[in-house]
């Protein structure tokens, strides 16, 4: 009988299979993999290219107990697959279903919550450390991308890593991308040895080879590791991972089964930390996604036969493509505008930008602290008008270098942070709601959201002209924009919407839509309210909030992002401190907790954000003193 992939419910269940059926399970692997992701959308090419991988380590190790910790756990799909979450693959992502990630609440195989770049290794440094603490005895086994290695974060725990740490294997899965294509110099690194597939074997021959040379041989190859480094030097990557105390290995077909797994069971018990370097095809398995390992990254829905997306949703353009032409536009105008992405030019929508002007827009590799700092200094000459583009998630990496290196140097980048609101599918990991309440609290910062893309290309358009630091943020979601000339965008200056009374309804950025339905519903009731959108969070219009806290007595604000520090927290603070004691205000946001992923829509109902919701608390708190 046929082995399916429906029968493996635990790890355990792939130890007895052959290598024939371990290939035959790899298939049907991709094939529920493009199956699922074609209707729900989700981490495509990166699943597909560790499918051999993910087998070869649940075959070798024993997880739960041995601890296999995949670093941003994208790629965790498989994994997942393979550790009794296989009858609920089609949720993933979906609402109330299975996480895009790791997630330790879902099942004792997945170790940590992961999302963002570089941890894993740290992470596996201190559950080995904790282990050699507690005296237990399991193998650790940090899952890497070449990726990774752009990172930091890495780079520091490459050199904290013992030189005697046993039963502790770093996974190096090397795929030649992050999300676009790799840059840097440690890129080039170790494309040098996939080039030069017989690196190893040579310089592992030299010691042999010298020692037969008659009459001096002997002496030779007692110095002969000084040739050897040397070859390895010329054509290998090894020495960039010897010299932190790990034996390196590879490069690795990591889509040959028999191979990963007796390479593993091989290295398993060395006395000593390893790097075991796989070289696998991101896409593999799926024409389309080899050819375009960027667009399937993230994929959505697309058709099963053609591999073609479905034609979205909406026909309105987002904020980030908004922002990537316009910005592309102010670029053919000004050549000195520079932008700089920390590996996300295709997120970001600055594909053509960097296409046209290869030069003025720079990827910097996942390295938000690092692309930060750049900034600020490319900035700090007064010249160049400065724009980085960071995900509000990745923002949240690098907030010692916003404060240390450009508020207090006062340089003038432009943060377009993008992203800015919940994720959706990304869930837990990648909301991006907490910048404001860290941005806040910095001098020299400038705050602002707009509420639709025509004000985007607005304030993109004055910013420089503030000669601050200036935080732009807005969410992954349709929009509106028109043709009609823009205007200049004062800073520091709000905009009252809809003119009311007695009840004064703010709401923050694309958020104005939902404060509008609410006063729709507001009006059957007979209570007519004021609706403002502040625009800019920092500095606040003072001059128009005094005013209307005169004439307004309750205050209702609206915003996508933690209530700890946001919008409304702001709002109640100036109330405060401005004595306007008979103020009562209602705040509407992102309650004290971690949210999950699903869809946009679910996850306002869940949080009580929609326009109903939001009007109903309105009128259990307010009405009766409205109508007195």
């Amino acid at each position: 009988m046929p082995l399916e992939l429906d029968d493996i419910v635990d790890p355990k269940d792939l130890k007895s299979l052959s290598f024939e059926q371990l290939e035959a399970l790899s298939s049907q692997i991709r094939t529920r993999i493009i199956d699922v992701l074609s209707k729900t959308g989700g981490h495509l090419a990166s699943n597909l290219g560790v499918v051999e991988l993910s087998l070869a380590l649940h075959y070798v190790f024993n997880s739960p107990v041995d601890k296999l910790i995949f670093d941003v756990s994208h790629q965790a799909y498989v994994h997942k697959m393979l550790t009794g979450r296989i009858s609920r693959f089609e949720t993933i992502r979906q609402y109330k279903g299975l996480c895009g990630f790791t997630h330790p609440e879902e099942s004792p195989h997945d170790h940590f919550y992961a999302g963002h770049a570089a941890t894993a290794l740290s992470l596996g440094l201190g559950v080995a450390k904790s282990r050699e603490i507690v005296g237990e005895d399991f193998h650790v086994l940090p899952i890497i991308g070449d990726a990774s290695l752009t990172c930091g974060l890495t780079l520091e725990a490459l050199n904290n890593i013992p030189k005697d740490l046993s039963k502790f294997m770093i996974i190096l899965n090397d795929n030649a991308m992050s999300i676009s294509k790799n840059v840097g110099a440690i890129t080039s690194i170790l494309s040098r040895l996939i080039n030069n597939p017989t690196a190893n074997r040579i310089y592992q021959e030299i010691e042999d080879v010298i020692s037969k040379i008659p009459g001096c041989g002997t002496t030779l190859a007692k110095q002969g590791h000084k040739v050897r480094e040397s070859v390895k030097n010329l054509v290998s990557t090894a020495p960039f991972f010897e010299q932190y105390g790990l034996s390196y290995v590879g490069p690795i077909d990591g889509h040959d089964i028999r191979k990963l797994i007796d390479t593993l069971e091989a290295l398993k018990d060395n006395p000593r930390p390893v790097l075991l370097h796989v070289v696998t095809v991101k896409g593999q398995g799926m024409s389309t996604a080899i050819d375009n390992p960027t667009t399937y990254h993230g994929a959505k829905p697309f058709d099963r036969t053609t591999g073609k997306f479905h034609p979205p949703s909406s026909i309105k353009p987002t904020f980030p493509k908004i922002f990537g032409k316009h910005l592309l536009e102010m670029a053919d105008r000004n050549p000195n505008l520079i932008t700089i992405t920390p590996a996300m030019p295709r997120g970001s929508c600055l594909d053509a930008f960097m296409h046209k002007y290869p030069k003025r827009c720079l990827d910097v590799g996942i390295a938000e602290g690092h692309s930060v700092t750049f900034a600020g200094g490319i900035a700090s000459n007064n010249k160049l008008n400065v724009v980085c583009s960071i995900y509000a998630t990745f923002l949240q990496r690098a907030f010692d270098n916003v404060y240390h290196d450009v508020c207090l140097q006062n340089s003038p980048v432009v943060f377009a942070i993008d992203r800015g609101g919940i994720a959706g599918g990304d869930g837990v990991t990648h909301n991006g709601v907490y910048d404001i309440s860290f941005l806040n609290a910095m001098p020299n910062m400038v705050i602002t959201q707009p509420r639709n893309g025509q004000l985007l290309k607005e304030l993109l358009e004055a910013s420089f002209s503030w000669k601050r630091p200036t935080a732009i943020r807005y969410p992954n979601l349709p929009t509106e924009e028109n043709d009609s000339p823009l205007k200049y965008r004062e800073l520091g200056k709000a905009e009252v919407i809809v003119h009311g009374k007695e009840l004064v309804l703010i709401a923050l950025g694309h958020q104005i839509e939902t404060a509008l339905k609410v006063k729709e519903h507001l009006e059957k009731e007979e209570i007519h309210a004021t609706v403002i959108d502040p625009i800019f969070v920092k500095p606040l219009d003072e001059e128009l909030f005094k005013q209307v806290f005169q004439s307004h007595s309750m205050v209702v604000t609206i915003e996508e992002h933690s209530l700890q520090g946001g919008l409304g927290s702001i709002l109640n603070s100036f109330i405060l401190q401005n004595g306007f004691d008979d103020v009562q205000t209602l705040n509407f946001g992102i309650p004290d907790r971690f949210i999950e992923h699903g869809k946009h829509s679910e996850l306002l109902e869940e949080l009580e954000l929609t326009p109903e919701k939001i009007s109903k608390k309105i009128l259990s708190n307010f009405l009766s003193e409205v109508k007195s």
